[in-house]
């Protein structure tokens, strides 16, 4: 009977030791998913807005006609509103190639054979997840990066899951042209996330 009451009290006083531990666990593991998922959107953003700021770029010593640079065209930078996963928005830019070294959104070292026309092309959009496991909850959709493979075509790239929608907004047009991205990121259950950014175009007016 000893034993019993000894074992009993024992239960008493470590049962809120243990239920406080696993508390712990569970906010260091949301704590460390929610620090990975503002990691990946801060990375995803920037690529963005590192192609926002290239739109429409020209090589002075490129043997291109320079009469649209620094000028506004629609086919340097293209936004469409509402035809991605959720309602999202997509964007493809175009621009030329620097002296220096320019890589695409995935990481590629841009050169004439990764262009068309002479001009690098890279877009953004939201897709359905296409590569979870059949019966496994999809956590949002995917962001896609358009850019051009070595025979000029056109190929997409996964970047990142987990992303519930991507909203571009052109803001009013003063002396250049600038672009609001609003990310909101989700692990399908209890983290929802949004993330803004505002980037603006160097060569376009």
């Amino acid at each position: 009977m000893e034993c019993l009451v000894g074992l009993a009290l024992s239960l008493i006083l470590v049962a809120p030791l243990i239920k406080n531990s696993g508390e712990f666990v569970a906010r260091q593991i949301q704590y460390e998913k929610t620090q990975s998922i503002a990691a990946e959107a801060d990375r995803a953003l920037e690529l963005i807005g590192r192609a926002i700021r290239m739109a429409g770029y020209q090589n002075a010593k490129s043997s291109l006609p320079s009469t649209r640079k620094n000028t506004s065209s629609t086919a340097d930078i293209q936004l469409q509103k509402n035809n991605g996963y959720r309602g999202s928005d997509s964007l493809m830019i175009q621009h030329g190639l620097s002296d220096g070294v320019d890589l695409d959104c995935i990481g590629n070292t841009l050169s004439e054979d990764r262009t068309k026309n002479s001009f690098a092309h890279q877009g953004f959009l939201v897709d359905r997840q296409a590569s979870a496991p059949k019966g496994v909850r999809v956590n949002g959709g995917s962001l896609i990066c358009q850019s051009l493979d070595r025979q000029g075509r056109l190929q997409n790239t996964t970047l990142m899951n987990g992303v519930h929608r991507l909203a571009i907004e052109e803001l009013p047009a003063n002396s250049i042209r600038a672009f609001k991205l609003r990310l909101e990121m989700t692990d399908g259950t209890s983290i929802h996330k949004t993330f803004e950014r505002t980037f603006a175009t160097r060569n376009l007016l």
